[in-house]
């Protein structure tokens, strides 16, 4: 062995610096009041979540260990990190409350005790829901008939009895379904319980109703509870053939009873269908030569003087294959017609262990080298069976996708090059392989070896040239039958010529010695001369070669089903075959094997789609290995040198040049190292370095796809509150300081980098200036996991956004989920002890969550302007500042004055005080409830004063309602028209599409779709806090249309637009949740 040959095949804790754009720290501007104790309460309530979620502060010394991902070794014990939604709610409801309260209207809303009716006495409970029969079933089966048909139900809105029998009503059922869960999706798609639709399914829809719905039919089975026969281990892989009792049985029978017998029958399937199959059979056998003589025949290295003699050998090896392979997948393959014969990629790895073997050995002992070297390729395909067997039995089947195409690909255009190196070094009957040296080249390019390796060449390009504008399935072996006929006209037309003559030039191959059987590889078994150690040297080729294996199932398979239209395939039944073929053939001292697609569908398209075909074909091949040996030696070298040619450039071609331009360029790149690799130098090395490329190139590829999922402002985004004009016209102006950013996919330390890299823009000095924000919420909804590198990310982004006193919020975080553990072990919601450090990020179990949390610190630049009166404009109403107000809190307004962010709050808040404050005040700010009410809540969707509305006070009720305590419940008939005087609700929206939540706050309504509509109530209101609330009944609203039929029908308008309000800002947070 030549030394390039050799060289060819062998080789086995900084600080956080001061805001530089002298934008001070943002905190309340009531904070600083004596005298408020309603912003202290607000203060506290928003403290609550940041005291439970404190926790011990690390030392100075800390330092996480580097290149670990035990994330917990360097913070040492650490208080699970906790929410920081505790207390937002109650925030809300308090800045609602004293937005009332603390206003210009403060003596408006003093309690007023005359009309209230105690909710203690006349708080709504449910009725007995009355039974309904169930409908008839669909087997005709049941009770009586409902009243109503399905048509007039769903036009008249009206639920069938099975909703109104699971509607949940009463506060412990609203609890029930109100059950606190780490995170609510956006989208929940519910099952109809499993109902399959047939022939008496209405064409109309059911109108759609909750999803907590029974079945519909509870004496109907369910199909998958239907009683099904029970199936043996071998039809649970996919088989479904009787059991062998059975088999013997229906045996038994037909043997036993003659006058049964179908005689046209028997002799249709004896004589008239194998007949019908000859010329199908006859084209299989046909393939299966040429494949023994193109690659079956080169199986040794022949140029080595060890293994010059044993090309009949290997070629006897390729047909014992391909006789166990042809009878396993006739007998349990799907494809009835399957072909299986050789894989012509193991030819490659047999030589590199045939080295291998030689580089530890020797030549010194011939019989032990084949012993040593046989016994290696058998138990390969051991190897490869009992991994191809154990992936199909642990219904692993799927498992091979996740391989890279690419690197079969590359694989595929490295056997193709090896194949033609191959093809010249046996057309041109060198000594030993190809080398790239003088003296190769020298012998390669002489008179007589040119004649020899060219013509096989030209006669292979040829092949591919008719193939490519005439392709036929005849055409490939008409062409090598036509070589050889060709081959001996000739060399019979002249005398001189004699086949020893032919055999001695190298035109034909050497005949096997006399008296050589045909099973004659089996003699080279002699295990008591086996070097295990140097088998034991084989082991990552040998693993190489089942790998490379792998990854062919996947491919063909497919492709063989949608091919020849079988529906019912299944790749983990396809990979037991293969196991128990490989292991099987390796056991009969033969080679890997696989289901060829090529030959499969010229065998099947010609007839042969039956086991019988298949069965035959092996009957065929096994006389075809009997005769082996002597066909051999009458074999042109030329019909071999073109197969194996054409086989190299195909393959090449398949692998380089189908692909050029399809491909991305790094996908591309890989594909051509890998086949470089492994054709020129060494097939492991190849493998490898294509894994690793592989690697590299999907961290590339999904590092430059963006994780960001889509960025909103906070005027876009809104949190589901009910909040007063007032508050809603501040947060529009204000809303932009809130920034979004929702998250999605893996976060990896790839796709992080771009997500940092937005948030370096964000507080980019030019960005910063014209854009100002005060909070970041980043939404890991949609995130599906997150590594190392990634998780220490945000810490490094939340620092970055400290020195801009901006604020970093986390929204989704489950902190049971993987995500949630990941960003917990890294330390990111620890407290450090440094006052200059980087608060921890604040965590919030959803983005609305999140966004109310924001939207309540804003609120409270507006609470404190109104209490100490700051406004500018004529409309507002005069208000003194009392003397003993702080110094420091006018000093503080002052120094907001002079940030771009707190500029833009002061401005916000004197103009919604402004714009929202009635210029009749003074007349009506003595009067009592509901009237101040009526005209807070109603003052930007209605012209008219309060003279008008007064007429309305006479027909409202007020109520109480205790914590908890449920208003009405989906489903209901609408009991009246609610305006929240103080409290907080809870409106509840169980939706078959997903659910849905929003809080109502003092000064907003609730209920008025349903109630002026007259439809059911398509949510659940639960009290949250103590609430006083003023209702309109519907006979009250009958008497005011009765008696004020102006102020009914402006009342109504006034509804229709508070309703049109809903329903942009849930389809707004429907749109927002689900980018």
């Amino acid at each position: 062995m030549s030394r390039r040959f050799s060289r060819r095949r062998t080789n086995s804790s900084v600080a956080a610096p001061h805001n530089s754009n002298g934008d001070e720290v943002f905190t309340d501007a009531s904070s600083q009041h004596g005298g408020s104790s309603i912003a202290s309460n607000a203060r506290q309530a928003s403290r609550v979540g940041r005291a439970a979620s404190s926790s011990a502060g690390l030392s100075s010394s800390f330092s996480l260990p580097s290149r670990s991902y035990i994330h917990q070794v360097g913070h040492g014990i650490q208080e699970p990190a906790q929410y920081s939604s505790t207390g937002v709610r109650e925030q809300t409801a308090v800045l609602s409350s004293s937005f009332l309260s603390e206003s210009e209207l403060s003596n408006q809303f003093s309690p007023d005790s005359k009309g209230a009716v105690s909710s203690s006495g006349n708080s709504r409970k449910p009725d007995p829901i009355p039974e309904r029969s169930e409908p008839v079933s669909p087997s005709g089966s049941g009770g009586d008939a409902p009243t109503s048909s399905e048509l007039t139900a769903a036009f008249r809105n009206q639920p069938s009895a099975e909703s109104e029998q699971d509607t949940m009503t009463g506060p412990e059922g609203l609890r029930a379904q109100q059950s606190p869960s780490p995170r609510i999706p956006e989208v929940v798609i519910s099952d109809e319980n499993g109902c399959l639709e047939d022939e008496t399914t209405p064409l109309l829809p059911r109108e759609r109703l909750s999803s907590y719905r029974k079945p519909q039919h509870d004496n109907e089975p369910d199909l998958e509870e239907q009683s099904q026969h029970k199936v043996g281990t071998w039809n649970r892989v996919g088989h479904q053939y009787p059991s062998i009792r059975v088999a013997r049985t229906r045996l038994g029978s037909v043997v036993s009873n003659p006058k049964q017998w179908d005689f046209r029958s028997i002799g249709r399937k004896v004589v008239y269908e194998p007949v019908c199959m000859i010329p199908a059979v006859f084209l299989g056998l046909l393939l299966n030569l040429l494949d023994a003589l193109s690659y079956g025949i080169i199986l040794f290295p022949l140029g080595e003087e060890v293994f010059k003699d044993m090309g009949p050998d290997g070629v006897s090896m390729f047909y014992v294959s391909c006789i166990v392979s042809q009878l396993v997948y006739s007998t349990g393959s799907i494809f009835q017609g399957g072909v299986g014969s050789e894989m012509i990629e193991v030819v490659p790895f047999f030589h590199k262990m045939t080295y291998m073997i030689m580089s530890q050995m020797g030549t010194g002992n011939p019989d032990a080298l084949r012993a040593t070297v046989i016994t290696s390729y058998a138990m390969s395909s051991i190897i490869t069976g009992i991994v191809f067997f154990g992936l199909g039995a642990a219904k692993l089947g799927t498992l091979v996708n996740f391989f890279p195409h690419s690197i079969l690909t590359g694989c595929i255009g490295g056997v193709g090059i090896f194949l033609f190196i191959t093809g010249i070094e046996v057309s041109a009957r060198l000594d030993g392989n190809l080398e790239f040296t003088a003296e190769v080249f020298r012998k390669l390019f002489s008179a007589d070896t040119v004649a020899l390796w060219i013509p096989p060449l030209v006669l292979a390009i040829l092949l591919l040239i008719i193939k490519h504008f005439y392709d036929r399935p005849w055409l490939v072996p008409a062409y090598y039958i036509g070589i050889t006929a060709i081959f001996y006209i000739v060399t019979t037309a002249v005398p001189s010529i004699s086949m020893d003559n032919l055999r001695s030039a190298g035109w034909v191959f050497e005949a096997p010695a006399a008296g050589v059987p045909f099973y004659n590889f089996y003699s080279y078994y002699k295990f008591s001369l086996v070097d295990w150690k140097a088998i034991w040297m084989t082991i990552p080729s040998q693993l190489a070669l089942t790998f490379f294996g792998i990854l062919h199932v996947p491919i063909n398979v497919p492709n063989l089903a949608m091919v020849v239209q079988e529906d019912n395939v299944s790749i983990n039944r396809e990979l037991i075959m293969h196991g128990i073929s490989n292991t099987l053939s390796g056991c009969v001292g033969s080679i890997q094997n696989y289901l060829v697609f090529v030959n499969s569908v010229l065998f099947m398209n010609t007839g042969a789609n039956s086991r019988l075909a298949g069965y035959m074909l092996a009957a065929a091949t096994f006389g075809l290995w009997v005769a082996g040996p002597i066909v051999i030696g009458y074999v042109p070298v030329m019909v071999v040198g073109t197969l194996i040619y054409m086989l190299g450039i195909d393959l090449a071609q398949e692998a380089l040049v189908a692909t050029y331009g399809r491909l991305h360029r790094l996908e591309y790149l890989t594909i051509v190292t890998i086949a470089v690799i492994m054709g020129v130098y060494d097939f492991v090395v190849g493998i490898a370095i294509g894994i690793g490329l592989a690697c590299l190139v999907y961290v590339v590829q999904t590092s430059r796809k963006t994780v960001i999922r889509a960025e909103f402002s906070g005027t876009v985004a809104e949190s589901t509150v009910r909040r007063h004009p007032r508050q809603r016209n501040y947060l529009r102006k204000v809303g932009r300081q809130i920034r979004i950013v929702k998250l999605g996919s893996y976060l990896f330390f790839g796709s992080i980098v771009k997500v940092e890299k937005r948030v370096r823009a964000m507080v980019d000095a030019e960005t910063f200036s014209a854009n100002p924000i005060r909070y970041l919420i980043l939404d890991f909804t949609h995130v599906t996991g997150i590594d190392f590198s990634a998780a220490e990310a945000f810490g490094r982004m939340n620092r970055i956004l400290h020195r801009r006193q901006v604020k970093m919020t986390m929204a989704g975080v489950n902190l049971e989920s993987e995500v949630g553990r990941s960003l917990a072990m890294v330390g990111l919601f620890v407290e450090d002890e440094d006052e200059t450090a980087a608060p921890a990020p604040k965590l919030y179990e959803d983005l609305n969550g999140a966004l109310e949390a924001c939207e309540n610190d804003l609120l409270m630049v507006l609470t404190g302007k109104e209490k100490l009166g700051v406004t500018t404009g004529d409309a507002s109403p005069p208000i003194p500042i009392s003397n003993d107000t702080p110094q420091d809190t006018l000093s503080r307004f002052n120094s907001l004055v002079g940030s771009p962010r707190g500029r833009l709050l002061d401005q916000a808040a004197n103009s919604a005080i402004t714009e929202t404050a009635p210029e009749t005040a003074p007349k009506w700010k003595n009067l009592k409830q509901p009237l101040p009410l009526l005209l807070q809540a109603f003052g930007d969707l209605t012209a008219e004063n309060e003279s008008f509305w007064f007429r309305a006070v006479p027909y409202f009720t007020k109520r109480h309602f205790t914590k908890g305590q449920l208003l009405y419940a989906r489903g209901d008939r609408p009991d009246g028209f609610y305006l929240l005087q103080s409290g907080i609700l809870r409106a509840e929206y169980y939706l078959e599409q997903g659910n849905y939540h929003e809080s109502i706050v003092a000064g907003t309504t609730c209920g008025e779709l349903p109630f002026f509509s007259e439809t059911e109530r398509t949510s659940s209101v639960v009290a949250e806090q103590e609430s006083v609330a003023w209702l309109l009944t519907p006979e009250g609203w009958g008497e005011l249309q009765r008696k004020e039929g102006e102020v009914a029908r402006e009342l109504l308008k006034v509804g229709m637009k508070l309703a049109a309000e809903r329903m942009e800002a849930v389809t707004c947070y429907v749109l927002i949740t689900a980018s």
